[in-house]
């Protein structure tokens, strides 16, 4: 018998180590989709889009199905400057500050209405040419300089890594994310904190927790394969 969405989420909830946090990824998912794994159990909402969070977010409401304030909205996709007004006004946390000059712009909106944006940096492990992220060896500087504006608080590191059909293979560099995040543990610069480390999908979440993840960000094994895959 096929599993339902409800039971799903609350199979992954209950095999999760008690300080890993699950963001159910909610591309090109419905908000009766989205609206069922909340009800399930589900407490923070992954978006990779700024309008597809915008669109959510007024389709739940519509359903009545966001249910809770508890619900934090993380943007887990990349984010254009031109887009950071939006975000600031629809996320709880960004984990994907790949540059100083997004930060900038995410630290300016906040600054207009009196936000504090919880971020995480994300890392380029694989440094994938056709991906955003910050090299490895550039994570020190970007940091230091995000971590001297007044409305981010740098709480940790994000890496999606290259895409491999055997996990295994994602290994190396959910270990290179995770050397950063003890190097900057601790000693990281002011308005730096060390403490979630997001990595890992549906096919990657346990080698990434293997690998030190506290936060996974898991769609396909919750929701089902994407229309068309």
């Amino acid at each position: 018998m096929n599993e339902t969405l409800e039971q799903r989420v609350k199979n992954l909830l209950a095999s999760l180590p008690a300080d890993v946090r699950l963001v159910a990824a909610a591309k090109t998912r419905r908000p009766e989709e989205v609206g069922a794994a909340i009800r399930a159990g589900v407490t923070a909402i992954g978006e990779n889009y700024v309008q597809e969070a915008e669109a959510m977010r007024r389709g739940l409401a519509e359903r009545d199905e966001w249910v809770s304030d508890d619900v934090r909205w993380h943007l887990i996709g990349h984010l254009q400057r031109n887009k950071a007004k939006k975000a600031v006004a629809l996320f709880d946390m960004i984990e994907t500050i790949d540059s100083v000059a997004v930060a900038e712009a995410v630290d300016r909106h906040c600054g207009a209405t009196g936000k504090t944006m919880p971020v995480l940096l994300e890392v380029n492990s694989g440094r994938e040419s056709n991906k955003t992220g910050i090299p490895p060896e550039d994570v020190e500087s970007v940091m230091s300089q995000v971590a001297a504006l007044s409305h981010i608080r740098i709480q940790g590191l994000m890496t999606m890594g290259p895409r491999f059909g055997d996990p295994e293979k994602a290994r190396p560099y959910f270990r290179l994310t995770k050397e950063l995040f003890d190097r900057f543990s601790g000693i990281g610069p002011q308005n730096t904190e060390m403490r979630y480390l997001s990595m890992g999908m549906s096919n990657s979440y346990e080698i990434a927790i293997e690998e030190g993840a506290n936060i996974v960000r898991v769609g396909t094994k919750l929701f089902g394969a994407r229309k068309g895959n």
